[in-house]
This record gives structure tokens, C-alpha cells and sequence, in this order.
């Protein structure tokens, strides 16, 4: 079953353009939240690592069959998370597979994201990514890992992970917030070069999924 999900999540990967979704969960946390964040990001993508990224996400909810459609899924939001276990064994399967999901704290979210996580991978904890991982150093080189986009509680920036045969299959970004990085620049009203380095950020992990 996971090598004939995982021969349809690489199909979907081989065509000539790819589409990517956001993640519609439960629990009443804001899943829609930065919804210029995926465009933008798509959109800098295409023009400066030549994917072939449709230009509009899709929408996914964690329990349906279409996740595996989607070599990356996103996921943000300020508040609660509730993963039905429909949806903890899909998005198991899904990453197993080779699907790469990724969940950007937009502040809040880190005390219930972290007890979903723990619920799809019981038998695995987040591990900090370091620095001189490739997520950091392709195209755009990060010497000191994730950057620090918006502050929160001040705390440094933090990139989680799980693995798979040495393969990132979920990263969980904290204290960063790249998705607000991505938006519209009036919505946040970031410098330039903050967004600038957000999105090439976001142009690593993307170049990741398509290449390992």
C-alpha cells in the first residue's frame, strides 16, 4: 500500500506543473490565516528556482484522499489544532510516502500543534534541524539557520523536524513565522529585506521537497 501511494504522490511530482495546498484542519484554530502567504510565495518560487508551482493552492483537509495529490502541504494558524485519528493516520501515510508537510506557527499555535504531532508520530520527537542542514544552505544559504521574521516572545527562531531514512518529512517552523514573511507587503508592513528573506526561506524548502 505505501509503495502504490508512494508511485501516486511521485506522479503527481513528474508532470509539468505541480500544485501545492494548505491545510484545513479542526479544533477552531485559523487555518485560513495569511491567505496571500502561499501565492506570494508560489509566485517567487517560479521566478527564482524555475518550479512550476500552480498559481493557486488548493485547500486539503488532513483525513482526505487528495492530500497525497500534493508533494507540499502548509499549515498555520493561532490557536487550537484537533487531529481525528482519520486524519493522524492520513497524514502518517502521507509523509511515509513521501509527502512533506509544513506547519508555520503564526504565534499560538506551538502548545496544540506539538500534541498532534506527538499523535502521528508517537514514536518519534522533533528534532532540531541544524544549521548546515541542505533545507539552509540551497539555493540561498542560511549560515545561522532559520531566520527570524516576525518577533513573538523574542525568542530565537527554531526549525523541528521528523525524519524518515534521513529524509525531513515534516518541519515545523517556531518562533519565526515565515508565512507573514510571505504576505502581502501592506498587510504586515515588513521591510522589503525582511520579506525578501522570508520568501527565499520558502524558496529553500520547496527546492528541498522537489530534489530529495
Amino acid at each position: 500500500m505505501k509503495k502504490l501511494l508512494g508511485l501516486l504522490i511521485l506522479l503527481s511530482f513528474s508532470g509539468f506543473s505541480q500544485e501545492i495546498a494548505l491545510l484545513k484542519y479542526n479544533g477552531g484554530g485559523d487555518w485560513y490565516a495569511n491567505p496571500t502567504s502561499l501565492p506570494n510565495l508560489i509566485k517567487y518560487s517560479n521566478q527564482s528556482i524555475n518550479t512550476r508551482i500552480k498559481a493557486k493552492p488548493a485547500t486539503v483537509e488532513p483525513s482526505s484522499p487528495d492530500l497525497f495529490s500534493y508533494p507540499f502541504v502548509h499549515m498555520t494558524g493561532h490557536g487550537n489544532v484537533v487531529f481525528s485519528d482519520s486524519d493522524i493516520t492520513n497524514l502518517r501515510n502521507y509523509m511515509l510516502s513521501g509527502g512533506f508537510l509544513h506547519i508555520d506557527d503564526n504565534y499560538g499555535m506551538d502548545e496544540f500543534i506539538r500534541k498532534e504531532i506527538k499523535k502521528i508520530f508517537p514514536n518519534n520527537n522533533l528534532i532540531e534541524i541544524p544549521a548546515n542542514h541542505k533545507i539552509f544552505q540551497t539555493p540561498n544559504v542560511f549560515a545561522g539557520g532559520l531566520p527570524k521574521i516576525h518577533e513573538h516572545d523574542g525568542k530565537r527562531p527554531q526549525a523541528f523536524g521528523i525524519f524518515e531514512n534521513n529524509r525531513l518529512i515534516l518541519l515545523y517552523t517556531y518562533e519565526c513565522d515565515l508565512g507573514d514573511g510571505w504576505e502581502d507587503a501592506e498587510v504586515n508592513n515588513d521591510p522589503r529585506e525582511v520579506r525578501e528573506k522570508a520568501l527565499k526561506m520558502g524558496a529553500n524548502i520547496l527546492n528541498y521537497i522537489f530534489n530529495n
